[in-house]
């Protein structure tokens, strides 16, 4: 098997097999399916925390052309591209920018927080996806 397509489409009915029983209504069950498929954790079923409609607000966002901020560029190749597109959405990662080490510096902060408090300045919806950088969580709890 070499199409890209299909390898993922038989990683996901592998993930559900192994999932067996487990359920989550949707579209949590798909997150949760995402997030084991990248990270091959499937403790994550266990512990990933939904508040009370986060996913429709992030359905919301995303229709409505969010920006996604993340703190490495790794996240940031790994989203789909076409879909990305097809809503209109621009993904940053400041973290390696010029500005981000200068305020870095500057403030005495790790450059994450410093990448944060720029995307903070961003006047549109925002959705932070954090892989990497617990300081820029950290400073997003602090915003």
């Amino acid at each position: 098997m070499k199409d890209p397509n299909e390898i993922e489409k038989k990683s996901f009915e592998i993930i559900g097999g192994l999932l067996g029983d487990f359920y989550a209504p949707e579209p949590t069950m798909s997150v949760i399916k995402r997030v084991i498929h990248t990270t091959a954790d499937f403790e994550y079923k266990d512990i990933l925390l939904f508040k009370d409609g986060v996913e429709e607000d992030i359905i919301k966002a995303i229709k409505n052309g969010c920006r996604i901020i993340s703190d490495t560029n790794m996240i940031k190749s790994g989203i789909n591209k076409r879909l990305i597109k097809e809503f209109g959405i621009e993904v940053e990662c400041f973290v390696d920018s010029e500005r981000a080490h200068e305020v870095s510096k500057e403030k005495g902060i790790t450059r994450s927080m410093a990448a944060i408090d720029m995307a903070a300045e961003l006047k549109e919806d925002k959705i932070f996806i954090i892989g990497n950088a617990p300081t820029a969580l950290y400073r997003i709890m602090e915003l």
